[in-house]
């Protein structure tokens, strides 16, 4: 039972997925960091960031309460999850694609070269229409009685 558990330990994707881990919580804090930092306030130069959460419609119920639908709130998150999805494609992501296509470029590597390139359903049924007509002319032994 150890030994089992030591092999699953010391396998690579384990091992991987926690270095994901922390590294992710490390670039949560720089991505929280670039979007209250920069993103937000250039939001606030649009809208009231600070009063969009009281954006909204306030209704009476049967019983006489006030119920609140707070849109400004759904608009908020929305803001902060393009904001954040945006901070992360430009500063991070289509950096590291350039840089890896770059690398690749030195190394001779195309993108065509990376996958093969898989057959066509009809060629796949040519194939398999030349196996069976293959399969059919070949004499076959005699069934026994």
């Amino acid at each position: 039972m150890i030994k089992g558990f030591k092999e699953f330990i010391l396998r690579g994707n384990v091992i991987d997925l926690a270095v994901a881990v922390v590294i992710g919580a490390a670039f949560t804090t720089i991505v929280n960091a670039i979007v209250n930092g920069l993103i937000n306030p250039l939001i606030a130069l649009v809208f009231n960031a600070s009063s969009l959460d009281q954006v909204g419609w306030t209704v009476t119920n049967y019983n006489g309460d006030e119920v609140f639908f707070g849109f400004g709130m759904i608009l908020g998150a929305v803001i902060n999850f393009l904001a954040v999805a945006v901070v992360v494609y430009f500063v991070f992501v289509y950096p590291m694609n350039h840089i890896k296509e770059r690398a690749a470029a030195r190394a001779g590597v195309s993108p065509a070269d990376e996958e093969p390139k898989l057959p066509t359903e009809q060629e796949l049924l040519v194939q398999i229409r030349d196996l069976l007509d293959k399969q059919g002319n070949q004499p076959q032994a005699p069934a026994r009685p």
